[in-house]
C-alpha cells in the first residue's frame, strides 16, 4: 500500500513539472475543493482531479483550476473563470463540477439557488466554452458521507445533481453523474468501510488539528483515486472523445 501511495503522489507532483505544450489538447478542470489539487502532500486530503493524471496519457494536458470553497457564482465573480477562458483554445475540453458550495444559503457570495441561479450559471459556462471552440462537460458533485444512526445514507446534494443533469441534457452536453455513482458506492459498502475514503485524522499528529478531524466531505488519496476511476470508466462507457487518452482504468 505504501509503495502504491508513493507512486500516485509522484505522478501527481510530476504533472506540474513540464512546460505547457500549445499543440496538446487540454482538459481544464473547473470546480471546488473535492476536485482541487492539494499542494501539502504531508496532509492526507486530495481532490479527485489531482489523481486524474494517474489514469490518463500524458498526451492529454490536464489543468486543474478547481479551488476550495468555490461555487458556480464565486468562481466567476473572483475572476477565476476569466483566467480559464483566456487559456482556452479550440479543441480543448472543460469539465465543470460545482454544487457543494452553491447550496450554502448563509453565504451570498457563494449561494446559487438550485431552481434558477445554479442552472443559469451552468448554461453560461457551457455557452462561453463553446464560444471558444472548446467542448464542455458537466459533472454532478460527489456524495457526502452522511449516514443516519440506522446506517442509511443521506443524499444531501441530489437536487443540485438533478439540476446539473437537466442542464446537460437540455444543452446536449456530456453528463457525468458522479453524485449517483459515489452515493451508490458508499451505500453499497456501508458506513464503517466508507471511512477509508475520507479524511479521518487521528489526534496529536497535525498541528492544525490537535484533537484530530473527521471530514465527511473531503477525500483522502484512496477516495480521490476512486472518484477519478469512476470518471475514467464513464468516459469509456460513454465512448467519449476523451477515452482515447485513457491510459488505464485501475491503478
Amino acid at each position: 500500500m505504501k509503495s502504491w501511495l508513493f507512486l500516485v503522489n509522484l505522478i501527481v507532483i510530476s504533472t506540474g513539472v513540464f512546460a505547457q505544450d500549445p499543440t496538446r489538447t487540454t482538459l481544464h478542470l473547473v470546480g471546488d475543493s473535492t476536485m482541487a489539487d492539494k499542494l501539502n502532500l504531508a496532509y492526507p486530503e486530495r481532490g479527485w482531479g489531482q489523481l486524474l493524471p494517474a489514469f490518463m496519457s500524458p498526451e492529454l494536458e490536464i489543468k486543474n483550476h478547481a479551488s476550495n470553497g468555490r461555487s458556480t457564482r464565486r468562481f466567476i465573480d473572483e475572476g477565476r473563470w476569466g483566467v480559464v477562458l483566456s487559456e482556452l483554445k479550440k479543441g480543448d475540453f472543460v469539465l465543470v463540477q460545482f454544487g457543494h458550495n452553491d447550496q450554502k444559503k448563509t453565504d451570498p457570495k457563494r449561494y446559487a439557488s438550485v431552481e434558477k441561479d445554479y442552472p443559469e450559471f451552468l448554461k453560461r459556462y457551457i455557452n462561453e466554452i463553446r464560444g471558444k471552440g472548446a467542448t464542455p462537460l458537466i459533472a454532478s458533485s460527489i456524495c457526502r458521507r452522511h449516514f443516519t444512526k440506522e446506517g442509511v445514507l443521506q443524499r444531501k446534494l441530489i437536487d443540485y445533481a438533478q439540476a446539473a443533469k437537466t442542464v446537460a441534457q437540455t444543452n446536449n452536453v456530456s453528463f457525468f453523474d458522479l453524485n449517483h455513482q459515489t452515493c451508490q458506492f458508499l451505500k453499497q459498502i456501508g458506513e464503517p468501510k466508507s471511512q477509508q475514503y475520507f479524511i479521518q485524522v487521528p489526534e496529536d499528529l497535525y498541528t492544525r488539528y490537535p484533537n484530530g478531524k473527521v471530514d465527511n466531505t473531503h477525500l483522502n488519496v484512496i477516495g480521490a483515486a476512486k472518484v477519478a476511476q469512476f470518471f475514467v470508466r464513464d468516459l469509456i462507457q460513454k465512448q467519449h472523445a476523451l477515452k482515447e487518452y485513457v491510459y488505464r482504468d485501475s491503478l
